[in-house]
């Protein structure tokens, strides 16, 4: 099996269990191995743009797969989703591979492919990827609306509420009810969970609009993601390579780290402990990791650091994708054990000191001056340092990185729609479900009370004036509109609910003691109903 050192053929045979990252010519280091026991002490892959970061992760993905080990990555621009196709002869690159292969003694290179599955947060180039309002949480959600700290306890306190009532967050749309239903009822809820301002509920029903102009309603309904499915192996005991589609996710890239840091949770959240086995359960590449960084609040890079540290446990390895090193804290770097460095150009005197850093992380090598080797090591060449014995850090080494087998470049639109056919998961995810929930409910319970307070408007008043205009008001109260999300039915949108001004209007034109009795009935009772 292409990449696995137990295949035989070439330098370094019989190291069970490692994948061949790549050796040297002459003038380099001993062929370099990344060790399958090892791979779950997380690693990272740095350089600068053009220097060969997408190549070493389409080569590492190749060897999991190999290996048995299912793999999880995004595809940035594209490239990666070669990965499905073979290798061809008539490539323009196919002399330089052979020629870096027989340099290296990857004696028995040769072209093909590897089992993908093709996932799309927007359902376009790929199975769509769903999860529940609920499922992702305050914290995250709070993160990807960039919300204040004022603004995050709003929405943990509209969460609080929907798990003490029984009401399920499933898409943008319970969310929307039930922050419109917090803000109306904010005199009563402040009394228990603390001070509801209607500009903060205000301030997060905005980012939802925008975030739903984003394409991001799509991402939140039914049904949702089941894990087994990014873990699953072929029936020739390859592991499968998931692609995320993130080329245009990108344009989105609070949503896009957001979603990545939600799916690395669920997998700490949801796999069982194995300790430390032979051989990783899952590997996840992270690209373009600085952006789960940016910005980001204390809360939730130390949570970051907390699944970092403790998932290795669950049998997952995870590796960061960044141009610098110094893009990922220094406690989460620290526990990168498995480094392959790509060229840094120290351009700046902050590129200097950024280079000077980055070479302070490797265990010195005497034949070469490391923070030099990262500075001039050409396209397709790296600094490389893998856990050794008992998960030592390896002496840097200079390494010619192996060429991929597979397809280095995209697949054409009718490639692609030919793998997501005929995947394991097709049509499993299709079809958006849209079963009761916080949504529906708050629906009904607003009806109830407005029937029963034009019931009583006319009872007291004999069909006066008066009960045409509190039909009026629960014709502009009711949620008449549908959902919010993507899917196959095309999307309906809510209509306004009555604001603060409506209702004062309204109070305004019912004088007396009956007026403000039917809008007491009709706030209490969608504040009390079950």
């Amino acid at each position: 099996m292409v990449g696995l050192i137990d295949t035989g053929g070439r330098k370094g045979a019989g190291m069970d269990d490692a994948l061949f990252v790549g050796g040297g010519g002459p003038e380099h280091a001993e062929p370099q191995h990344l060790r399958l026991r090892y791979a779950n002490r997380h690693g990272l892959i740095a350089g600068a743009t053009g220097t060969g970061k997408t190549v070493t992760l389409q080569i590492l993905a190749e060897g999991f797969s190999d290996a048995g080990v299912p793999v999880i990555l995004s595809d940035v621009k594209g490239d990666l989703a070669g990965l499905s196709r073979s290798g061809d002869p008539g490539f323009k690159l196919h002399d330089a591979f052979q020629a870096r292969a027989a340099t290296i003694g990857y004696d028995d290179y040769r072209y093909r492919a590897w089992p993908v599955t093709f996932w799309d947060l927007f359902g376009e180039q790929g199975h769509p990827i769903r999860t529940t309002v609920a499922e992702m949480g305050p914290l995250l959600i709070s993160r990807l609306l960039e919300l204040t700290e004022a603004q995050e306890g709003v929405v943990n306190i509209a969460f609080r509420i929907a798990d003490e009532q029984g009401m399920p967050l499933l898409d943008l749309s319970d969310l929307q009810a039930l922050l419109t239903w917090v803000g109306e009822a904010r005199a009563d809820l402040s009394l228990r969970y603390g001070n509801v301002s209607p500009a903060s509920v205000g301030a997060i029903q905005r980012q939802l609009l925008v975030l739903e102009g984003q394409g991001g309603a799509g991402f939140f309904g039914e049904p949702a993601l089941d894990l087994a499915d990014l873990m699953a192996v072929d029936p020739d005991g390859r592991g499968r390579i998931n692609i995320l589609a993130a080329d245009r996710l990108m344009g989105a890239p609070r949503l896009y780290a957001t979603f990545l840091l939600w799916l690395l949770s669920e997998l700490f959240e949801e796999l069982p402990e194995v300790g430390d086995p032979d051989r990783p359960r899952l590997v996840f590449f992270f690209d373009e990791a600085h952006l789960l960084f940016d910005d980001a609040p204390k809360a939730l890079v130390d949570k970051v650091e907390q699944v970092a540290r403790l998932i290795r446990s669950k049998g997952v390895g995870v590796f960061f994708i960044t141009q610098n090193p110094d893009d990922v804290p220094q406690d989460i770097l620290g526990q990168l054990g498995n480094r392959v460095q790509h060229a840094l150009r120290a351009y700046t005197a902050r590129d200097q000191r950024a280079l000077e850093r980055a070479a302070e992380t490797y265990r010195p090598n005497p034949r070469f001056d490391i923070a030099e080797a990262i500075r001039d090591v050409g396209t397709g060449e790296a600094v490389t340092s893998f856990l050794q014995d008992k998960g030592a850090p390896g002496v840097a080494e200079r390494t010619l990185i192996r060429p991929p087998a597979s397809r280095l470049g995209p697949v054409t639109p009718e490639e692609r729609a030919e793998t997501v056919a005929t995947s394991p998961v097709a049509g499993k995810y299709d079809t958006r479900v849209d079963r009761e929930s916080a949504f529906e409910m708050l629906t009904a319970r607003a009806g109830k009370a407005a029937r029963q307070a034009e019931a009583e408007a006319e009872a007291a008043d004999g069909g006066s004036d008066i009960g045409g205009a509190v039909r009026e008001f629960n014709a502009g109260r009711r949620w008449s509109g549908g959902r919010s999300g993507g899917g196959t039915a095309a999307p309906r949108r809510p209509k306004d609910t009555l604001g603060t001004a409506m209702t004062e209007a309204l109070i305004k034109e019912l004088k007396g003691t009956t007026g403000r009795r039917i809008v007491r009935g009709i706030f209490g009772t969608i504040f009390k109903g079950r």
